[in-house]
């Protein structure tokens, strides 16, 4: 049986370790690591999880996720292309920043700590219209040492200028004393959420998953993510069912509304409009008009 660490390390390449995901599936297990880590995603799209919040990802589009804060990238399975063994393209850096606190503070790099130092919470870039900053990635993915160092620092100036267009994913959880253990637990829990979101998951089964009562499983997942499981279950089957209504995998709403696990349509209307502020009609139409612009 494969043994899944809630704490997981990172390859000691040097001040910047540099991971490229060229796969069917991200590394879809919810887990920490003490370094800050910027990814760039490159090809496919998902959901990401980050502490309690879920918000859906797509090419072009940068995240830095601060240091121990749980996270996951699970690829949609909406599309997936059985004849591409490369679903997925990304490319993910790695850097303790207590390895650089010296470094930075020589003057020239104030704007480089600057930025370091107040990512206090994790954050997302949309980089489609920014193609300089996909080229900095991949030159960073492509040298090593030294070479890879100025690249990185250079990189970091860089996103220093676009600071105003970062976009918070605050999770609304201002401790992350997550033990090992609990880690664990809760990654149970996400991943049999997302393998079963499409059926009808009780309390009894999901409780099950976690090895407590319902009653105990209940308080457990309030105090360890700050809402209710059927709030997460309900975000997990929204955000699946944003994905059908962008890629026209139906046109039918009541379709949609029970391949993600709604039992009827008023129920999935109500519970669409309370997550994402539209009704199914007036977010495909908004979608629409973002695609435009």
């Amino acid at each position: 049986m494969k043994v899944v660490q809630f704490t997981v390390p990172v390859p000691n390449q040097g001040s910047v370790c540099v991971q490229e995901d060229l796969l069917v599936e991200f590394y879809s297990n919810y887990h920490r690591h003490k370094e800050i880590q910027l990814t760039y995603i490159l090809k496919g799209e998902g959901t990401f999880l980050i502490g309690n919040f879920t918000h859906q990802f797509k090419q072009d589009e940068i995240y830095i996720v601060d240091a121990n804060e749980p996270h996951m990238f699970q690829r949609s399975e909406l599309i997936p292309d059985p004849m591409l063994k490369e679903q997925i393209h990304a490319i993910h850096i790695f850097f303790d920043y207590t390895r650089f606190r010296d470094f930075l503070q020589l003057p020239e790099l104030e704007q480089v700590r600057f930025f370091l130092e107040n990512i206090n919470v994790s954050k997302k870039l949309d980089a489609g219209s920014n193609p300089a900053i996909k080229r900095k990635f991949l030159q960073i993915n492509e040298t090593e040492g030294l070479e890879r160092l100025t690249a990185f620092v250079s990189l970091i100036d860089y996103l220093t200028e676009k600071v105003d267009l970062w976009t918070s994913l605050y999770t609304g959880i201002p401790q992350k004393k997550y033990s090992d253990a609990e880690g664990i637990r809760i990654n149970e829990i996400f991943q049999y959420t997302f393998k079963h979101f499409e059926e009808k998951i009780s309390l009894e089964d999901i409780s099950g998953v976690a090895h407590m009562t319902p009653h105990a499983f209940c308080k457990y997942f309030k105090k360890h993510t700050r809402k209710t499981y059927i709030t997460f279950l309900n975000e997990i089957r929204i955000e699946q069912a944003c994905k059908m209504l962008i890629h026209g995998l139906s046109e039918n709403v009541s379709d949609i509304a029970f391949k993600t696990g709604f039992n009827n349509v008023v129920n999935f209307n109500r519970v669409f409009k309370k997550i994402t502020k539209l009704s199914p009609s007036e977010y495909l139409v908004q979608h629409k008009i973002k695609d435009m612009n």
